[in-house]
């Protein structure tokens, strides 16, 4: 039996009670947590399990990021030849649409492990990813599943599929989602999931998005789409289609329980409704919203509808942390308005929103908590409050205390993947000198297809 005793913690274990236990401790046994509580206890009832002593530390769920792009890891530092980008729509083709394009198969596979050892030093053990490489579509999900396995995180997989590569373009996009979702089968990890994936309302015909609902009759399976990020996505469907995106998307058979729409920047309320009797999951993605000057969704007024608002970051860091400051201060700051996204809110969405978004994908594995059962998906932060720490105040504890370098040690489905700061199941130094290599001529093609 494997066993593995941590020792010497505070647990803060964001579970129904908000409990946060003073010199605690918890078993580990097969992934799964199977005891916690009084660390000097455990210690007595457990003397043959192998001890890790938090010495302490916080001990904490693992962090899930909501909506992510590991395909995006190689745009950071990049030039974009030309003026600067006026809007979102000038920033999809000329960074992102010509930078998915530039990907083959081993950087697909290298985008993702820059991004998983990103995600392992920040903590962030659960993750939702968008990938989008269309010249290099077929089995691109594997090599992302393959980087994810090796990590030891846990993610959920799709490809976007679209229009504007054409029409065999949009079909492998959508066998892509098909073949993985099959393939899932026969990976035993239980680490990975699957979704089925598409770009946005702007990008994909009413067609497409007809096969798209027929190919996934066949899977217990949502979809993952962005939705009115921008106005343009609005006004391309109100221009193309006499209706709004979360309208079109709704006729089309997209929205439900199992389905993923990211963004909802420039939703109106009917829209919103819509959301919320279809058990629609939304995700917010403040930092990149900031990035690409798109507004600030109304995530206040989602949230006191019912609607679960998830946290992601599209792409960004996987410190999910920096999420939560820049949701917290960019609503204020949009609003001019002191009183808006308040802490609780921000870990709403974070925590209990993004961990039932987990359970979707994980129905039989409690995930973002410390409790007899859950998953064993877990953190040492080396957070030393200054002023008392309570389960009521510990939001505002993260958003104003908190940095990702007090990440110590991540373990994910009881494995260690870091400890002490140290990778163990990723070659951190081997990654960086390849995703350097490969970057240089990904930008190099990039370059071709911007001329």
């Amino acid at each position: 039996m494997n066993e593995r005793l941590l020792t010497n913690g505070h647990l803060v274990t964001w579970d129904e009670t908000g409990e946060l236990i003073e010199e605690g401790g918890l078993l580990i046994r097969d992934g799964l947590i199977a005891d916690l509580g009084d660390s000097a206890a455990l210690a007595r009832k457990y003397p043959e399990a192998e001890r890790l002593d938090a010495r302490g530390q916080l001990i904490m769920p693992g962090n899930i990021c909501a909506h992510t792009h590991f395909y995006g890891a190689f745009a950071r530092g990049m030039a974009i030849p030309g003026a600067p980008m006026q809007d979102f729509p000038d920033i999809l083709e000329r960074l992102w649409w010509r930078l998915d394009r530039a990907l083959l198969d081993i950087d697909v596979e290298y985008s993702a492990l820059v991004c998983l050892v990103d995600a392992i030093k920040h903590g962030t053990t659960t993750l939702i990813d968008h990938h989008a490489s269309p010249s290099a579509i077929d089995s691109s999900l594997d090599q992302v599943a393959d980087a994810v396995e090796m990590a030891g995180v846990r993610a959920a997989l799709c490809y976007e599929v679209t229009d504007r590569n054409g029409p065999e373009g949009a079909q492998a996009g959508i066998s892509e989602n098909v073949r993985f979702l099959h393939s899932l089968k026969e990976r035993t990890s239980g680490l990975l999931a699957g979704s089925f994936g598409l770009h946005a309302s702007l990008s994909l015909s009413d067609e497409t998005l007809a096969d798209c609902v027929a190919a996934a009759r066949d899977f217990d399976t949502g979809f993952h789409i962005h939705a009115a990020e921008h106005e343009s996505d609005e006004y391309d469907s109100l221009y193309k289609y006499g209706k709004r995106v979360i309208h079109r998307l709704n006729d089309a058979g997209l929205l439900g329980p199992k389905s993923i729409v990211a963004h909802a920047v420039h939703v109106d309320q009917a829209e919103m409704n819509l959301l919320r009797d279809s058990n629609s999951w939304v995700t917010h993605q403040p930092r990149s919203n900031m990035n690409n000057a798109v507004g600030a969704a109304d995530i206040e007024g989602m949230l006191r509808l019912g609607i679960p608002v998830c946290l992601g970051n599209d792409g960004f860091s996987n410190n999910m942390w920096a999420e939560w400051k820049a949701a917290y201060l960019m609503h204020k700051a949009a609003h001019r308005d002191p009183r808006r996204a308040n802490g609780m809110d921000i870990s709403q969405m974070a925590i209990k929103n993004n961990a039932a978004l987990a359970g979707m994908f994980w129905p039989d594995l409690p995930i973002g908590k410390l409790a007899v059962g859950a998953a064993a998906d877990i953190i040492f932060v080396d957070y030393h409050a200054t002023t008392p720490l309570t389960a009521g105040n510990m939001p505002w504890h993260i958003i104003f205390g908190f940095e990702s370098s007090m990440v110590t040690t991540t373990i994910a489905a009881g494995k260690i993947l870091m400890k002490d700061r140290e990778l163990l199941t990723l070659n951190e130094a081997e990654i960086t000198a390849r995703s350097r290599e490969l970057a240089a001529d990904v930008w190099q093609r990039f370059e071709k297809l911007s001329m």
